[in-house]
């Protein structure tokens, strides 16, 4: 086989002697093993470069060492140079440290070298081979090993498939095999383990969890949750479990399945490791009433059956990701415009357009008056202007400074929403042509209303293409070459050709719309809804999309066009009114709330202050019908009395702390106080009915006591 040929069957064995060095001498350092193997790799014809694999797989290096205890390192990564799954192989002549925690330097070193589109037959391979490395008798016999041919047939009698994997592969759900089930009455531990690549590190903590537990007379079973499907643990064998160990570094996925077990908790390093320490704390955590405990309900995102997520939900999930992802470009920016405008003065903002802020340094300070030549299409001057501002010197120019890094923070939040939509929808590869999307909705007028519409096609077509099933040879491409080119030239050009001037026209019908209510009458009305949608999920997703339409709107307002600033402000002054209602009820009337929930009131005051309205959700979550009413109403009441006397904030976040950057702060202020006023109120009212009624039904208890004795 030539050195650029791709292997064509299906059934490419993952090791070959062609892929075997004994008794190398590649170097003393870990990066010269590791491009020693990736030519090793890319001889055999299994990678198109061996530099490419050599840098993806010192890149993974870089993130955590992969040597183990006992002499062995696994360096390893999925990578689109490779052309099909690899182990490469290299014994050492001299030993080289690859940070292995028992600090010996390896002599045995095995790339794991996986196509970035690598199938769940080969990564089953691959899990095996990283248990059996945990094995001793294996890895003595790989050191004795004469010749290449010996050690490509041990490995290979390592990883041989069983008959029946092919069947297992196929199931729905799969569930791990559990031939040796546990003694009637006997320990039983379970747990998940799971690293950032999915096929080495993930298996060996689970092989080194299992032979541990045997050595103590303990049932261990981990289920790994690694690249490809997942062997489900028995849910039969979860429920009997006494004790969960986690050993990852992704999120577990179907957390939930062990909710109340006790917990041992830790890197997926630390069970490759010293795994019997693992499995006495957990061990110890059975007989401890104090133990921490996997907590009830799960994180949304750790969905085990993720697949099965109903398409609206996941849209919906999709969507936070993309604001959740957008709002530090909106704080950052946002808030370096407000420094901007305190410095250098509001009229900065038509400065920067007729200005180069490169004609002057920090030696060469700009003065209060600038000439502007204005030029016709030919560049020739026609005429001058003086422009005069009201500050000058350093303040200006560091001011200015300020102004533009915000513009430009401010630039990336339709693409960055856009982008990270995609990504929710379809991962990785999706996120090239969602930035592109974004960028086309700026271009072509669409605002935040094309983002969105641009990273859900973007991401939907995405997803599509990542589904085909392509020829194996083309796999490897997929996410860096065929998803990014063909998503951004087809949804690109729908973007630039039939949905562009649509959704321009939504967007200034939107904006229209917004600049005469809130100069009307209706500007009240617009107050309260959105106070009551701030106020409504308390950082859900009703929360961020009201966010997201102030803050999309700051890019457009000018001193003459304030509509946009007068929704931001009163959006932050509504979301700040739960968390300091909250803090200041659980402070005036403490027996009505739990222990916990008067802990939680002694920061929600810091936390409204900072208009962080996620502050209040672990009281909404605990009673939602007497927290949610009441904040709604106090949150309407904000969002109204701010509309009235035309408040303005220049800034997209910091509620109080950004008080320079808001017109009318007193009108702020009072506007705030009011809601959090209302808000107080109701809630304790509420509390305060239910801790009558529910004394009312004590008192008929104890009398209906001694009638029935």
């Amino acid at each position: 086989m030539s050195p650029n040929a791709a292997p064509s069957e299906a059934s490419t064995p993952l090791i070959i002697p062609e892929l075997v060095r004994l008794d190398a001498l590649p170097g003393s350092s870990k990066k010269d093993v590791i491009e020693y193997l990736a030519q090793v790799v890319a001889s055999a014809g299994r990678a198109d470069t061996p530099e490419g694999l050599a840098g993806d797989a010192i890149a993974r290096e870089e993130t955590a060492p992969t040597g183990i205890p006992g002499g062995i390192a696994i360096p390893h990564c999925r990578s689109p140079h490779v052309l099909a799954p690899s182990l490469g192989f290299a014994r050492l002549a001299e030993a080289v440290d690859f940070g292995a925690a028992d600090e010996q330097a390896a002599d045995l070193v095995f790339m794991i070298a996986a196509p970035a589109g690598a199938d769940d037959v080969h990564l089953q391979l691959l899990a095996k081979l990283a248990r059996g490395l945990m094995n001793t008798e294996f890895t003595d016999a790989l050191r004795k090993a004469t010749t290449e041919e010996e050690v490509a047939r041990l490995v290979t009698e390592q990883v041989e498939p069983d008959p029946a994997d092919g069947e297992q592969a196929a199931a729905e759900p799969a569930v791990a095999d559990d031939a040796s089930a546990p003694a009637e009455g006997g320990t039983v531990i379970v747990g998940v383990s799971s690293c950032p690549t999915g096929i080495a590190h993930t298996f060996m903590a689970a092989e080194a969890l299992e032979q541990a537990g045997k050595e103590r007379g303990v049932t261990v079973r981990i289920e790994g949750q690694g690249s490809g499907k997942i062997d489900w643990l028995d849910p039969a064998l979860v429920k009997r479990a006494d004790a969960v160990v986690f050993a990852h570094d992704l999120p577990i996925k179907g957390r939930d399945r062990f909710a109340g077990k006790p917990m041992v908790d830790v890197g997926v390093k630390a069970a490759v490791n010293d795994a019997g320490a693992l499995v006495d704390q957990a061990l110890a955590a059975m007989e401890d009433p104090n133990a921490a405990r996997v907590p009830e309900g799960g994180d949304a995102s750790d969905d085990a059956e993720e697949e099965n997520v109903h398409w609206a939900r996941r849209l919906q999930r999709s969507v936070m990701t993309g604001v959740s992802y957008m709002i530090p470009f909106v704080a950052a920016g946002g808030l370096l415009i407000a420094l901007g405008f305190l410095l250098a003065g509001y009229d900065v903002a038509s400065l920067y357009e007729k200005i180069s802020i490169s004609d002057y340094s920090l030696w060469n300070l700009p003065g209060s008056e600038f000439m502007h030549e204005i030029k016709d299409s030919s560049d020739t001057v026609v005429a001058t202007e003086t422009i005069s501002v009201s500050r000058s010197g350093m303040l200006l120019y560091i001011g200015w400074a300020l102004f533009l890094l915000g513009k430009a923070a401010m630039g990336f939040l339709v693409p960055a929403l856009s982008g990270y939509i995609a990504f929710g929808l379809a991962g990785r590869p999706g996120i090239a042509p969602g930035f592109v999307m974004g960028f086309i909705a700026g271009e072509v007028k669409a605002g935040f209303i094309g983002g969105l519409v641009g990273g859900i096609l973007a991401g939907y077509f995405a997803a599509w293409l990542a589904g085909l099933n392509v020829p194996r040879w083309l796999r490897g491409l997929m996410p860096v070459v065929v998803i990014p080119l063909g998503t951004t030239l087809v949804v690109g050009s729908l973007m630039y050709m039939l949905l562009g001037k649509p959704l321009a026209a939504l967007m200034t019908a939107m904006q229209n719309g917004l600049t005469s209510m809130s100069a009307s009458g209706s500007a009240v009305f617009l107050g309260i809804i959105l106070g009551l949608m701030m106020c409504f999920d308390l950082g859900g997703p009703v929360n961020k999309a009201a966010y997201l339409f102030a803050t999309a709107g700051l890019d457009a307002a000018t001193a003459d066009k304030t509509a946009p600033y007068e929704i931001m402000a009163a959006v932050m002054a509504a979301g700040m009114v739960p968390p300091l209602a909250l803090s200041a009820a659980t402070f005036l009337r403490a027996r009505l709330f739990t222990k916990a929930e008067v802990e939680n009131g002694r920061s929600a005051w810091l936390l409204g202050l900072s208009f962080i309205t996620e502050g209040a959700i672990p009281f909404a979550a605990a009673d939602p019908l007497r927290i949610i009413p009441p904040s709604m109403v106090g949150g309407a009441v904000t969002g109204a009395l701010s509309m009235v006397m035309h408040v303005g904030s220049k800034a997209p976040h910091g509620g109080i702390f950004v008080f320079f950057a808001i017109d009318n702060f007193l009108g702020f202020l009072i506007a705030i106080l009011a809601g959090a006023i209302v808000t107080c109120a109701g809630v304790l009212a509420l509390k305060q009915m239910a801790a009558n009624k529910k004394a009312a039904a004590g008192d008929v208890a104890e009398i209906a006591a001694p009638a029935a004795a």
